[in-house]
């Protein structure tokens, strides 16, 4: 007679109620990054990048209701990373490839590729690392690299600018191609990227920043692409800033104690 083998109670309880919710979150973004594909194989090119943003808007939903539900689960990093890789990697490869990769000679599917494959690595590497001790640019307030959603964003810089000003120019592939290598490059190079649970508003210009977020959530409806593009013009500025201000940390820390 075959013994049963034994289960850890963990995994016989499954997922508990209060993880549905944030996992459901998961899920639709995925849903929603696959769709962007559905509509760049049918040529609508605004509904597909705005399916990949809103993917991006609910990925950055997700850990938040986890932590407010403290419904939290290995299940839902696993399921959040392999959203991640297919809304931010995969569906943003594709939309690009058949926008306008298809036409460079031989190479532009490599291009994209390397896309999708960047993004697959650095989620690779934050999980390899999720349960590290040691992790300074997390312990500082930092990223490693540029994180998936943001790289998403930023390699439909040239797609915005198409929309914005319609030159064709923009849509050849020897503008997206090295665009579309330099993100790739980003998400996993090791540079010290800021974090949104880094930022400390002062409180002195809370009001601001509130008034702040109002104006760029009308400027969004009002004209959501050349908004996004000064959105990614800002978090490129910031890269620069983030590797200094990594640096420094990194100095405080070298010194010797008194």
């Amino acid at each position: 007679m075959r013994q049963r083998r034994a289960i850890p109670r963990g995994l016989r309880r499954g997922i508990t109620l209060r993880m549905v919710a944030p996992n459901a979150v998961t899920a639709m973004a995925l849903c929603f990054g696959l769709t962007g594909v559905r509509y760049g194989i049918s040529g609508e090119w605004e509904r597909a990048v705005l399916s990949i943003l809103i993917a991006g808007v609910l990925d950055g939903l997700d850990g938040r209701i986890a932590r407010l539900l403290r419904g939290e689960s290995r299940f839902g990093a696993e399921l959040d990373s392999l959203s991640d890789s297919i809304a931010f990697g995969v569906a943003p490869a594709l939309i690009l490839y058949l926008w306008s990769l298809h036409a460079m000679p031989k190479f532009g599917w490599i291009f994209a590729l390397a896309h999708a494959l960047s993004c697959a690595l650095r989620l690779a590497r934050f999980n390899a690392n999720i349960d590290a001790d040691i992790q300074p640019h997390k312990s500082a307030g930092f990223l490693t690299g540029v994180p998936a959603p943001a790289g998403a964003g930023l390699t439909f810089v040239p797609l915005y600018l198409w929309l914005v000003t319609g030159e064709d120019i923009f849509r050849q592939w020897y503008i997206v191609a090295p665009w579309t290598a330099f993100v790739a490059f980003l998400m996993i190079s090791s540079i010290a990227t800021y974090s949104w649970s880094a930022l400390r508003l002062r409180k002195r210009i809370r009001l601001e920043a509130i008034a702040f977020a109002g104006l760029l959530g009308a400027l969004l409806i009002t004209d959501p692409w050349l908004t996004l593009l000064l959105i990614c013009a800002l978090y490129l500025v910031t890269i620069p800033f983030g590797i200094l201000s990594y640096a420094k940390v990194r100095r405080q820390r070298s010194e010797p104690s008194v």
